[in-house]
């Protein structure tokens, strides 16, 4: 049975409210109108009544004068009466499109969540009277306009930028690194005045679109303020994501050093925003896009290095050269991605990639590793991806693995680099041949005996076995210090020595005297400690050295041997021995005699007075 509409009141009720009779009165509101809401969207109206007496829960009733009737009041729904509505509303009453949801005791809500055009008129909420004296406003009407859905959203032309393929929606794909661009136009035609918002969000690949699995990116506020979903705060705040609006519809968004996790489909969301008569703002109408599937490449999975020739043998002195490709479907270096590449060498048998032989940096800046300063090593890119590795010289202690070491970076806010892929090759091994040097020293002390304040003068004779032309030879000296009678526990201490270009290197002497070091013989050095002392007592020993001069003149040890040990133990003189009692007694006999003749003086005297 449908609703008749409202119970007019008395003429003199009517009469005593316009006087404002009485002290409390019913009092019903709704939001103030008019309010402007489009087609096919949802729409919520408020309503609650104060000023009542009678039961906390109050009933509600809501009707629709449509313009055309504007005296015909259609029922739509009641919270008392499930029989209220209209033939108009029944079914979307039934269906749950239409229907009031009660916040509280005195207040509720009418929804209608496909608004029709026909929804247009003034919607009234009415309250059936709970009150012992009619007193107050029993109802609240507020007009509502439908406007018509004209809002548009598409994705922008042309295509956004990367590898797209002919598909709908495109699929992209974009390098680690690079940029990726998208564009969306929102336009709305609507007549009253408006405000448009858009935003860019991402679905994981292959997951269903809604709000529950759309993740916001960034977006453009009806205010015109940018703000980003929070994954992305931090990469709009270093300037790594940029939303902007190109002329008078066209939005374009810009994500930086694009990574793996940005990989997914993106859509473009556009709301409309009207502000209502009491000074909110309502969404009135949203559509969404899709632009793009995205497909982010890494750098992990592209990157790849191999290296050239096979295992190479040479002999020393002779040039080793080795190269590097690095593959793979990698962006050029430049604005987005920066590479570096390294050659690393560990001995045969030794794990682990070994330490750093020499590598060129992000900017092509070569550099040597700790231990091969000051050879002539050369880091060079020879073509597009192709890197050689020349050592002019090679030496035995050369020989080991070596391997490739690529590291891909890309380029975020300004400057800053990240690394996101490294690779390294495959072991290459290296053999150098070893010049077979075989040496022996044998050194001794010059007399066997040496005495406090002498010259104690030691002798090393080195013999040579094998070798290329021009072999030189270097010795040095060394001293362990003795402790409580036992050889300290440190490390020898280096004397002095000729080095293989002969010149001489003078360490520290345990008595701190004078040093003197030469070569008195073609492979014999000697060394001479002067004005010895007790403290260069100590066990001495001569290590000899042959080195090899290159083409490019660095210098490579091809040998070393040590010497037995030779003590110096600094005597004492006999005459020294017997100088020290000597000199006591003589001061004991003056005493003596002192006082024997001082005693006899005295008493001689004595009796000489006497007398």
């Amino acid at each position: 049975m449908g609703a008749l509409g409202p119970t007019p009141l008395p003429p003199p009720l009517l009469l005593l409210l316009m006087l404002g009779f009485g002290g409390g009165a019913r009092e019903v509101l709704v939001p103030e109108g008019p309010l402007y809401r489009v087609a096919g969207t949802a729409v919520s109206i408020s309503c609650n009544v104060s000023g009542y007496e009678g039961p906390a829960q109050q009933d509600f009733e809501w009707f629709l004068y449509r313009p055309e009737a504007p005296e015909a009041a259609l029922g739509i729904i009641s919270t008392k009466d499930t029989r209220f509505s209209y033939a108009i509303f029944g079914p979307r009453v039934a269906a749950g499109e239409v229907q009031v949801q009660r916040l509280q005791g005195d207040a509720v809500v009418l929804k209608i969540a496909r608004l029709q055009a026909q929804d247009a008129g003034v919607y009234e909420c009415y309250t059936p009277s709970t009150d012992a004296r009619y007193l107050g406003s029993y109802s609240g009407k507020v007009e509502l306009r439908v406007l018509p859905d004209v809002l548009q959203v598409s994705a922008a032309p042309p295509g956004p930028r990367g590898r797209q393929a002919p598909t709908s929606p495109p699929r992209l794909t974009v390098h680690e690194g690079q940029e990726l661009a998208l564009g969306c136009l929102a336009r709305t035609s609507t007549q009253k005045h408006t405000h448009l918002a858009v935003s860019f969000g991402r679905a994981v690949p292959e997951a269903p679109v809604g709000r529950a699995t759309l993740q916001e990116v960034v977006g453009l506020r009806s205010d015109l303020a940018v703000e980003a979903g929070a994954p992305y705060a931090e990469r709009l705040a270093a300037g790594e994501l940029r939303l902007g609006k190109e002329g008078t519809d066209r939005y374009r968004m810009v994500v930086g050093g694009a990574q793996a996790g940005d990989a997914g489909t993106y859509h473009c969301t556009a709301t409309e925003w009207i502000q209502d008569p009491d000074g909110s703002w309502a969404q009135i109408a949203e559509k969404r896009a899709v632009l793009a599937h995205v497909d982010v490449q890494t750098l992990s999975s592209q990157l790849a290095v191999a290296v050239g020739p096979g295992e190479r043998r040479i002999g020393p002195g002779e040039a080793l050269e080795l190269l590097c490709n690095v593959s793979g479907a990698l962006p050029p270096p430049g604005r987005h991605a920066a590479y570096s590449v390294g050659w690393e060498m560990a001995p045969a048998g030794a794990p682990g990639p070994g330490r750093l032989v020499a590598q060129l940096d992000t900017e092509g800046v070569g550099s040597l590793g700790p231990g091969y300063e000051g050879r002539h090593i050369a880091m060079e890119k020879v073509a597009s991806r192709t890197y050689r590795l020349r050592l002019e010289a090679a030496r035995p202690g050369d020989a080991g693995t070596y391997r490739c070491l690529a590291k891909a970076y890309v380029r975020g806010s300004g400057t800053r680099l990240r690394e996101a892929a490294s690779a390294r090759s495959r072991p290459l091994p290296v053999h150098v041949r070893e010049e077979g040097v075989v040496l022996e020293a044998v050194a001794w002390l010059a007399g066997g005996t040496v005495y406090r304040g002498e010259t104690a003068s030691l002798l090393c004779n080195i013999s040579v076995r094998g070798g290329p032309p021009g072999l030189r030879l270097a010795a040095s000296w060394w001293v362990e210090r003795p402790e409580d009678g036992e050889l300290s526990s440190t490390p020898a201490q280096l004397v002095g020595g000729v080095g293989q270009d002969g010149v001489a290197e003078l360490g520290v002497r345990p008595g701190g005297g004078p040093v003197s070091v030469e070569l008195v013989g073609p492979r014999s050095h000697r060394l001479r400690l002067h004005s010895l002392g007790p403290e260069d007592e100590g066990v001495y020993h001569c290590a000899p050295s042959a080195w090899v001069q290159h083409a490019d003149y660095s210098w490579y040890q091809a040998g070393s041997a040590r010497s037995g040990p030779v003590t110096v133990y600094p005597y004492t003189h006999a005459l020294d021995t017997l100088l020290v009692p000597l000199l006591v007694g003589a001061a004991v006999a003056l005493v003596t005699g002192a006082t024997v003749l001082g005693t006899i003086t005295c008493c001689f005297m004595r009796r000489l007075r006497k007398r």
